[in-house]
């Protein structure tokens, strides 16, 4: 069983970069294609939020052309930059998106797996929430399966990594409910998140919580206080979560633009030890 986790996709309208500098399309376009090579193909795929940049019906509309190229069911939940208005509009009648009318979350079981996406959207704002509605639903989604392995996404981290800009817009209303809910759960193998444009990783909660890097962009790393918020074009790439009978949820990170190899290990005869 193997589930891909794409995220910060940012799409444009064609022929428009992101921030002037991202050909978002293009690079989406190039993850898509490397998601169609893998062998074994994942079972499904979550894109974790920011689907679009400014949230334009017409960005959703190019999104939903290029998923559409995907043989495998595709699971949304937006970020910061989406509008539920249009998403929802555009995508009508997506065989996986939620029938909340308020939220656009999830539940579905996948193989011996659940995947459930909880929308952390203040609309206007950067930042994340989770409201009383919001939690109860995800308490009651959880005790429905409590003994099915979970994976959790949400598109805000809900704990500090120590990039001051990006933690400041991170969940900040919710986050010690949820923890809480995440502690009383110990089915949840994983807190899959996106927004911070990085891999960063954190046991949370009694689990592991874990930020994809961006399939576009990534956040600079920048742990010095006071650090400007800057991005940069290091490489970008996606998660894969793999569940192995006998240890649970495996990560994997499948890096996008091509690079040299593979090559086999073969030992140069003449080098000490290669007979070994």
């Amino acid at each position: 069983m193997l589930i891909a986790q794409l995220t910060d996709l940012h799409v444009r309208p064609s022929g428009v970069p992101a921030y002037r500098v991202v050909e978002v399309n293009t690079m989406l376009a190039r993850a898509l294609a490397t998601l169609r090579s893998l062998d074994p193909q994942p079972d499904a795929v979550i894109l974790s939020g920011d689907l679009t940049d400014c949230g334009l019906a017409e960005e959703y509309e190019l999104l939903r052309r290029m998923l559409e190229t995907l043989a495998m069911p595709v699971y949304l939940i937006p970020g910061n930059h989406d509008r539920r208005g249009p998403l929802r509009e555009v995508f009508a009648g997506w065989p996986t998106l939620g029938d909340d009318p308020g939220f656009v979350d999830f539940a579905a079981d996948i193989g011996p797996m659940r995947l459930v996406g909880v929308d952390s959207v203040v609309p206007g704002h950067g930042h994340g929430a989770l409201c009383e509605r919001r939690l109860a639903r995800l308490r009651a989604t959880l005790a429905e399966a409590a003994d099915r392995p979970t994976l959790l996404a949400l598109h805000h981290p809900p704990f500090p990594c120590g990039i001051e800009h990006m933690d400041s817009i991170r969940l900040l209303d919710g986050a010690e409910e949820l923890r809480a809910i995440v502690a009383a759960n110990p089915q949840v193998e994983r807190v899959l998140c996106g927004h911070h444009h990085r891999p960063i990783q954190a046991r949370w909660a009694g689990t592991v919580a874990q930020i994809a890097p961006s399939v576009a962009h990534q956040v600079e790393y920048r742990l010095d206080p006071g650090a400007d918020g800057l991005f940069v074009l290091e490489p970008p790439a996606f998660l894969t979560h793999a569940w192995i009978e006998g240890v649970g949820v495996v990560t994997h990170q499948v890096y996008v633009e091509r690079y040299p190899g593979p090559y086999p290990f073969i030992l140069d005869p003449d080098y000490p030890g290669a007979e070994v």
